[in-house]
């Protein structure tokens, strides 16, 4: 893939962008070292201790996910799809996100287990645990990849550097801060690093609005180009899903996105559910994901509309759109992944850029920060005291978190080259999503609603939707299911939950449950009502700290937003 540096559109950033940077690192390392000086047990490096406040928690977990998918890859959707791509955070996400504080934070936070791998191991047992600990570490590493290529492009547009010195030295400052504090390090970052993103994007999509005449303005501008019409709604979508069919759309989005994916990736995703974890208190836990929804239904004004104007402003794509949207590399060298740091390039003056670059490493270092602290986690609990050193004194596991830490980074380097083939960072990381947390999800809510499910059944079923999502990719690589935009994601998450309910409902059929005694706190009707509430008093007393009222005060946002666009 050709670099931007290698085309000579390098950003013409200035000294006093340049000091903004340093001082930025120099913060972000400086949380890592005073964060140390907190960890003195495994549980402080990989949980926090369990001890953050919810609006800590609540920010830090929509950051983590403010990475690569968040502000490139839909960005790079804006230029592309437009406003259809809302839907990965109205439909995509927000009703995942309320379900998972509503229903399913009680069953994590209350069984105190210390990764989503953990609850599996205690539901199914041993060889379910194993699959989704591999499967899940497997998927962090790959993640982890994408966002340093995203964090690495940026250095190589500042400083001309070449691609691996670029992924190295962006891999060493993730490296740094995440290795020193654990967990504790990258939430606190994260919170940093959510309002430097804000203040960094927000400047560029008013600046950018201004510069094509408003909303109006914009609305001319993509109605007259080879988008049209289709990227200034939001429904049916199908150009985002390819199907080609209004109805097909609408249920590719709901079902395959709507469900599949985003439950999926919110509800057993350890990346996000960590961070409710770190929590004080259930309350907490609970309102977490709630309260990041609420920042979370407006980060499509930062990103996707940014993208839409970079589409019709950015000289390189009034040149090469219809190319990229054809899926053909473009003439100039450029991608869709290329729109924020173009739009940057042409709109932003100095000392504003080296803001708003800040706001973009800032994006990517914390996406990867939280792969590397959640494949810690799983690894080091999950796998190495469960299967390899069991009985070690927990020194032996904080070191090992660090060491971890470090070949983490080594592989997430690898893996960055993997995601540099990528002309959309997005559909990349929604083809990782269909396999690995689609089935999972299936076999989650399977396990968790119904108490004749099997352990051999849990770890079957997994292997088979994982299998089959491969499959359907593989037949959209030989042009046997041909698929314009993401809908080849969709329908591999879609054939993943299928084929995982199927098969583990047959295989449950004809192997032995585990007896009702055993399934108390990990299935929802075994499990008594009281375990699963939550102090409301001191300091979770108040109406604005009920889970359930700020819930629907969300949904009900939510719903007027997709009427409105």
């Amino acid at each position: 893939m050709p670099f931007l540096a290698d085309a000579n559109l390098r950003l013409d950033a200035s000294p006093i962008d340049y000091i903004e940077l340093a001082f930025y690192f120099v913060l972000v390392l400086g949380i890592g070292y005073l964060a140390r000086r907190q960890v003195s047990s495994s549980l402080d490096f990989l949980l926090s201790g369990r001890s953050l406040p919810a609006w800590v928690t609540g920010l830090a977990f929509i950051s983590a996910n403010l990475g690569a998918v968040e502000v490139m890859g839909m960005s790079a959707n804006g230029v592309l799809y437009g406003l259809p791509t809302v839907h990965y955070f109205w439909i995509g996400a927000i009703p995942a996100m309320l379900f998972l504080g509503l229903v399913m934070m009680p069953f994590y936070y209350g069984s105190k287990v210390r990764s989503v791998p953990e609850f599996m191991r205690r539901r199914f047992g041993p060889t379910a645990h194993l699959v989704n600990g591999i499967s899940f570490a497997a998927a962090q590493i790959l993640i982890a990849g994408a966002n340093l290529f995203l964090l690495a492009s940026v250095v190589n547009l500042l400083l001309g550097w070449p691609l691996w010195l670029s992924i190295v030295i962006a891999a060493a400052i993730v490296l740094g801060y995440t290795a020193l504090g654990g967990l504790s390090a990258a939430i606190y970052n994260e919170v940093l690093q959510f309002f430097v993103i804000v203040v960094a994007l927000l400047p560029l999509t008013i600046v950018g609005l201004v510069k094509v005449g408003g909303w109006q303005g914009l609305v001319d501008k993509i109605t007259h180009s080879p988008g049209g019409t289709e990227q200034l709604h939001s429904w049916p979508g199908d150009n985002l899903t390819g199907f080609g069919n209004n109805f097909l759309s609408v249920l590719g989005i709901v079902f395959g996105l709507g469900f599949v994916l985003s439950f999926g990736y919110w509800t057993t995703n350890f990346v996000e559910v960590q961070r409710a974890m770190a929590s004080k208190s259930m309350s907490a836990a609970r309102r977490t994901p709630i309260i990041g929804a609420f920042p979370k239904m407006l980060v499509p004004f930062i990103v996707i509309i940014p993208g839409m104007i970079a589409g019709v402003v950015v000289p390189e794509y009034l040149q090469d759109k219809g190319l990229l949207l054809a899926d053909k590399p473009a003439q100039s060298g450029v991608t869709a992944n290329n729109a924020l740091l173009l739009l940057m390039r042409d709109l932003l003056p100095n000392g504003i850029l080296g803001i708003a670059i800040a706001g973009l490493l800032a994006s990517f270092m914390a996406g990867m920060a939280a792969n590397l602290s959640s494949f810690n986690t799983v690894f080091t609990y999950d796998i190495w005291q469960t299967y390899v050193k069991k009985d070690k004194p927990d020194g032996y596991y904080l070191n090992l978190g660090r060491k971890t830490t470090v070949v983490a980074t080594v592989l997430a380097i690898g893996t960055a080259f993997v995601a540099s083939q990528s002309s959309n960072i997005l559909t990349y990381l929604q083809d990782l999503f269909s396999f690995f947390n689609a089935p999972l999800f299936a076999t989650f809510i399977l396990g968790m609603f119904w108490k004749r499910m099997t352990a051999a059944a849990g770890w079957i079923g997994l292997v088979a939707g994982t299998a089959s999502a491969i499959f359907i990719w593989l037949l959209s690589q030989l042009d046997v299911l041909s698929l314009a935009g993401q809908g080849t994601s969709f329908v591999a998450a879609g054939t993943a939950f299928v084929v995982d309910i199927v098969v583990s409902i047959g295989v449950s059929m004809v192997t032995q449950p585990k007896p009702e005694a055993q399934l108390v706190g990990l299935v929802y009707s075994l499990t008594p009502r009281d375990a699963l509430k939550h102090d409301n008093t001191g300091e979770n007393a108040g109406w604005y700290r009920k889970p359930g009222l700020l819930a629907g005060i969300v949904l009900v946002i939510t719903i007027a937003l997709n009427i409105i666009f």
